[in-house]
């Protein structure tokens, strides 16, 4: 994956005043440089919206950013105000969105990052894509097979229930079985 295709990283982002700008100044050695097309690289953080959550962070994080590749769409970091003084992002292609960001993928794909640090010193870095946009869903055949599943609770109620739904199928009345 080349950096400049990344849009978006979901930080440990723990918003402690040494921890933060080592994670930041990581991302900006790797993602940070101006890109030709113009795209930002958007920093978030779960726990601006949920809280920290201990072992449950990293997994939160994850869930976050497979919900912002599957719906296009970055939330806000609540409760920022300012960033740590320690850290640099002019110049760069990081931003911290302070409202909700709609993401276009650049190069026709939306991908993650995820960073997640354990208290045991065990650092992991994840990479998510999107699975390939569909077009559009191709047409149904009209005069198609449909398998119909059919429980009851005995054989008479189960050919009463066929019987009920063949009658139904051969009447008109605007509903098709496809519908």
């Amino acid at each position: 994956v080349d950096a400049a295709d990344i849009g978006y990283v979901e930080t440990h982002g723990t918003g402690t005043a040494l921890g933060d700008p080592i994670e930041v100044d990581a991302l900006k050695a790797v993602l940070g440089k101006p890109r030709a097309n113009g795209q930002p690289c958007a920093l978030g953080a779960v726990k601006t919206n949920i809280g920290h959550l201990e072992g449950a962070a990293g997994i939160a994080g994850i869930i976050k950013a497979v919900q912002c590749v599957r719906h296009g769409e970055i939330p806000a970091n609540l409760h920022f105000r300012a960033l740590n003084p320690r850290i640099e992002i002019d110049g760069t292609s990081l931003v911290i969105p302070t409202q909700r960001l709609l993401w276009t993928p650049g190069n026709g794909s939306r991908i993650a990052g995820i960073s997640g640090f354990g208290v045991s010193g065990t650092n992991a870095h994840v990479i998510l894509e999107n699975a390939p946009f569909a077009e559009s869903k191709p047409p149904v055949p009209k005069n198609s097979a449909y398998l119909l599943p059919l429980s009851a609770k005995s054989i008479e109620a189960l050919s009463d229930l066929a019987h009920s739904y063949a009658k139904w199928c051969s009447q008109e009345h605007g509903a098709s079985l496809q519908d």
